[in-house]
């Protein structure tokens, strides 16, 4: 399986779509790009190793791994990236503004198949 997620950057966030085996299967939101900064910025593009894994904070979600100068960086729910995420990546059904979606759990079961 192949996943890629084509980006658009913005000072607000970062928007993209998202494709398994080059077929659409959602929106993302990330955070701003802020030069791969812990905490505030979305990871570097890239090629990254995905794993699915279960956590008590998230249940199953999708592990980025090998992020240079990162760690924890997962593909979970949120609509809002700069209130709910710190790195990591939300599906999204539809988007709303930078950073910002809608029907994020419903995104990331479809993308989780």
């Amino acid at each position: 399986m192949r996943v890629a997620l084509l980006r658009k950057y913005g000072a607000g966030g970062t928007n993209g779509e998202l494709f398994v085996d080059s077929t659409f299967v959602c929106y993302t939101i990330e955070l701003p790009w802020l030069d791969n900064k812990r905490s505030i910025s979305c990871i570097p593009e890239g090629r990254y190793l995905l794993a699915k894994r279960y956590s008590k904070r998230f249940a199953w979600h999708v592990w980025v791994q090998d992020v240079p100068g990162r760690s924890g960086i997962l593909f979970h729910p949120a609509n809002t990236a700069s209130k709910e995420l710190r790195g990591c990546i939300a599906p999204v059904t539809l988007l709303l503004g930078l950073g910002r979606g809608s029907s994020s759990r419903a995104a990331f079961r479809k993308f989780r198949k």
